[in-house]
């Protein structure tokens, strides 16, 4: 009886992580605006192998550290940036796009979402730049995060933080690339 119980637990998981997968690959295919996720998903594969030095500034609140590093996990590097992905099935209607010339804009129509500005600036349909504008707020607390990436150059993040009765902190990392 144990024996048919833990293969039925078995099989049990392999359907639901079957049934997980192909969710998200459906979703994939059905992008409403540009895929920030899939974007630096595809910069953190391409920059693993290339095993690449960044000068890198570190600094809270004007205290500054510099550092040449060399950085293991470009996933975890860019995790803000991939966290601000817009692609959700209930947000289909939830910004407004613009475009001018190479660039395309995305603005949040909903003032609870957290990613409210998406700027992607694209030459000869390469992308040259991206820069996002994330907020998060309520009555004691608000931050406001402003990443910037320029592929192969260099990536930004820069963040404000305003806790009630704690006061303000301002942070920034900058990762300048080096060949």
């Amino acid at each position: 009886m144990l024996k048919s119980l833990s293969y039925n637990s078995l099989y049990l998981i392999l359907f639901l992580l079957g049934s997980c997968s192909q969710v998200e690959n459906t979703d994939s295919m059905n992008l409403t605006y540009f895929d920030i996720k899939g974007y630096f998903l595809n910069e953190a594969s391409r920059l693993a192998p290339k095993k690449l030095s960044v000068l890198k500034e570190v600094s809270k609140n004007e205290q500054k550290e510099e550092k040449l590093i060399l950085i293991e996990d470009w996933q975890k590097e860019f995790d803000l940036f991939i966290e601000s992905d817009i692609n959700k099935p209930s947000w289909t209607s939830s910004y407004k796009v613009e475009v001018r010339g190479d660039t395309i804009f995305y603005q949040a129509l909903d003032p609870d979402l957290r990613t409210r500005k998406i700027q992607i600036i694209k030459h000869n349909n390469k992308i040259k730049a991206i820069s996002i504008k994330n907020e998060s707020l309520n009555k004691l607390y608000k931050s406001y995060e402003y990443l910037s990436y320029y592929p192969d150059s260099i990536y930004i993040i820069e963040k404000e933080q305003r806790v009630r009765f704690l006061g303000e902190n301002k942070y920034k990392i900058a990762g300048s690339f080096n060949d």
